[in-house]
């Protein structure tokens, strides 16, 4: 589904419509605040995958 710039003026206009001139940026903060909260809590998980890893590594080693 390819979007021309004359169907994506249209949706901007509608939400413009909908949600009014002030409303738009609190929400792009909020989504914004969201995709950050997302992104720090996928690069934890990630970082205690990699410490469990290398402890379980080390406690291999130990027990040789």
């Amino acid at each position: 589904m390819h979007f021309g710039v004359t169907e994506i003026i249209i949706i901007a206009l509608i939400v413009l419509l909908l949600f009014g001139g002030k409303k738009i940026p609190e929400l792009m903060k909020g989504l914004g605040k969201g995709v950050k909260s997302f992104k720090d809590g996928i690069n934890e998980k990630d970082e205690d995958q990699k410490s469990n890893s290398a402890q379980s590594e080390r406690s291999n080693s130990e027990t040789v």
